[in-house]
């Protein structure tokens, strides 16, 4: 049996990683933060059957922070496989608390590769990196030779991670790999998070429970794909014979005001009458536009996204009025006594 351990698993990408690893056989532990509520609902269901999970899925309290931590995990563990999830992964946020975002994002995974090191146990390492490395992008599409400029603290950090593990791999020869990938969105998605906070206000909206919408730039243009796809090209990537680095992306690209018009028009609403710009939700320096080319990734993991973007939306939107449709979801939003 194979073990990985997972940081960020109660994230959206780690929870959809642990699912697929756990059908795979593996021995999953995850790591997480201790916080005085439970913050692992993206996880919950998978104890819901203990005789087919719970036995193979393992929660550790830690930090990225912690660097003592980390190496007697690994020590302890001795994974097959380590996928370095966790991160402050908000790009807006990482405006406001940029020595964290650098700390936890950047500095937090040379504490993973050395733990690694230091242990000597040769786990095979994934550092998810990101499309928003790109920022000012320098050709369209982008591809694992575009040239980075990133234009936020997150990115910032997100070019340190991929350097260094890159660094360890020529340096130590792990078998470490980075995957840049493109957003990349699911009903787990926080909501915080544009797509999110939109198909969220939509449902909202269409049961009577939300008034208006309030976004920033309508017109930054993404390159949007469906989580649990992305998620098994991480696990792709780790199967290979050597650490390499690879984009997983769909290849298309549409605006913010897209998916706002997608989402509203799937509910049969006319988005006009409820979006309404905030500048507190533009960014100090706009990423205008992120396109990847995954050509590389189709050609060496077999992997190419199948869901696009209209499937996406309405994955998103169909989630989130059954979620708010439920009674206990409109008690939290204050409409039920």
């Amino acid at each position: 049996m194979k073990k990985a351990l997972i940081t960020g698993i109660t994230g959206q990408d780690g929870s959809y990683l642990a699912d697929l690893l756990l059908e795979k056989g593996y021995e999953v532990h995850g790591i997480i933060r201790r916080a005085s509520t439970f913050n692992t609902s993206r996880i919950d269901h998978l104890y819901a059957d203990p005789h087919i999970n719970g036995v193979r899925l393992f929660l550790h309290y830690g930090d990225l922070a912690d660097s003592v931590n980390l190496v007697k995990l690994l020590y302890e563990l001795k994974p097959d496989e380590v996928y370095h999830l966790g991160a402050q992964s908000h790009v807006r946020v990482s405006f406001d608390i940029p020595e964290y975002t650098s700390d936890v994002t950047g500095v937090g995974t040379i504490r993973i590769l050395e733990a690694i090191r230091e242990t000597g146990i040769r786990s095979r390492f994934y550092q998810a990196s990101s499309s928003e490395m790109f920022g000012k992008v320098q050709e369209v599409p982008q591809t694992e030779k575009t040239p980075f400029w990133p234009r936020s603290p997150y990115g910032v950090a997100k070019v340190f991670a991929y350097w260094a593990t890159i660094n360890y791999r020529e340096s130590y020869g792990l078998h470490a790999s980075n995957g840049i990938l493109f957003n990349h969105e699911s009903p787990r998605r926080g909501e915080t998070f544009v797509t999110r906070k939109i198909t969220r206000a939509v449902a909202a909206i269409k049961l009577g429970l939300q008034k208006e919408l309030f976004l920033g730039n309508l017109d930054a243009k993404r390159d949007w794909g469906y989580a649990p796809e992305y998620v098994e090209g991480m696990w792709r990537i780790l199967q290979a014979s050597e650490g390499d680095d690879f984009v997983l992306a769909t290849n298309e690209m549409h605006t913010v005001r897209e998916f706002v018009e997608a989402a509203f028009g799937y509910a049969d609403l006319d988005w006009k009458a409820y979006v309404k710009h905030d500048p507190r939700y533009e960014r100090p320096a706009e990423v205008d536009l992120l396109i990847g080319d995954a050509s590389k990734a189709k050609k060496v993991l077999d992997w190419e996204p199948k869901v696009r973007f209209q499937e996406l939306v309405r994955i998103m939107v169909d989630a989130d009025v059954e979620l708010l449709s439920r009674t206990g979801a409109q008690k939290r939003l204050g409409k039920l006594p």
